[in-house]
């Protein structure tokens, strides 16, 4: 088993991917600086593996602050990279903090490797990369277009990064996994998305929406060239995309040749549009969903969806889980959060009677 380093690992995808690597008996390290994200993941993490992760409260832009972790966490054996600022419309917004959060956190990850004696190197990139490609599905081989938004585009110098960092550097491997768009929750329900402030994402708005939380849900352009007339995106669960990391540490820590980069497709193969999405929500969930028509986003793609057969095949990684499942484990989600916050108020409500 090995000792893994998981940037980012109290955020979304992070969290289920700390909880798959423990269920295969690795030893997890998070470094996280809860930008976006909670401490109390940990005790979610803790309530389904029985393992409290070893956390460290650092920014991955910070580089000393970085140094001395790896040097009070020896023998970390691989980095599975998630930490970054992630949503395509605040990029277009704040570009400069997209290049230097994504940027310089990987660079400085890739310095220290040699430092501290890591070889193996897992990157979280996105379907962004492809831009509106011409032809569907997208294979690894899918020209990569220009970036339609700074984070598109930091996912891009990213994986150049990668390249060439490991291609100057004989002992070293990688892979980087190019996920669509995960959604769902842990079907215990003590993980899943909890985005701070407004959510980026169309799954958290909508079950917070459907909560009563939000008054309705922004359909953002019901004017693209599709059947409908939204956009369309492979939706994958996130359990699903967690264990595609797990197997994807397995190839690197066995693989002979080094100096090498994979790449791989982490998706389900089907795309479907933002109304099937909210339409499939509410009848699996027997709820509604108010939502309204908008204009356009800048940066968005209008329809993409994977060719994952490649993972398929060499990483023997497929998803699993249905939509219907996958969405209604999001709103078992949402409702555990809800008792969450109810019990808090009860609490806070007993504490000032006293």
């Amino acid at each position: 088993m090995a000792k893994v380093l998981v940037t980012g690992g109290t955020g979304y995808i992070g969290s289920h991917t700390v909880v798959e690597l423990q269920k295969k008996g690795h030893e997890v390290v998070i470094v996280d600086n809860l930008s976006n994200s909670n401490i109390d993941v940990l005790n979610g993490i803790e309530k389904i593996t029985g393992v409290y992760p070893l956390f460290e409260n650092i920014d991955c832009v910070d580089y000393v602050g970085m140094d001395r972790m790896f040097e009070k966490h020896r023998d970390i054996d691989a980095i599975i990279h998630f930490a970054a600022s992630k949503a395509v419309g605040e990029s277009v917004e704040k570009p400069l903090m997209y290049y230097r959060n994504n940027l310089v956190s990987l660079i400085n990850l890739l310095q220290l490797m040699p430092v501290h004696g890591v070889k193996s190197f897992v990157f979280s990139s996105s379907c962004t990369v492809y831009g509106q490609p011409d032809v569907l599905p997208v294979t690894e081989k899918t020209p990569i277009k220009p970036a339609m938004s700074p984070y598109g585009n930091t996912k891009q110098i990213s994986e150049e990064i990668i390249y060439d960092t490991i291609h100057a550097n004989p002992s070293y491997n990688g892979i980087i996994l190019r996920y669509f768009n995960p959604i769902g929750a842990h079907p215990s329900a003590h993980i899943g998305e909890l985005p701070i402030g407004t959510p980026n994402n169309l799954l958290p708005y909508i079950t917070q929406t459907a909560m009563g939380l939000r008054s309705e849900l922004k359909v953002f352009g019901d004017d693209y060239d599709t059947p409908d007339g939204s956009c369309i995106r492979d939706y994958i669960n996130v359990v699903d995309l967690a264990k595609a990391h797990v197997v994807a540490l397995k190839r690197l820590l066995n693989i002979k040749s080094k100096q090498q980069v994979e790449v791989y497709n982490i998706g389900t193969g089907k795309g479907l549009s933002v109304f099937e999405i909210i339409h499939t929500f509410e009848k699996v969930n027997n709820v509604k969903v108010p939502h309204t028509i908008v204009g356009r986003r800048e940066g968005d793609i209008e329809q993409i969806w994977a060719d994952a057969s490649r993972a398929n095949e060499i990483l023997k990684w497929k998803a699993a889980e249905s939509v219907e499942d996958t969405l209604k484990s999001a709103w078992k989600w949402e409702k555990a959060l809800k008792k969450q916050r109810q019990q808090k108020e009860k609490e806070e409500n007993e504490a000032s009677s006293n």
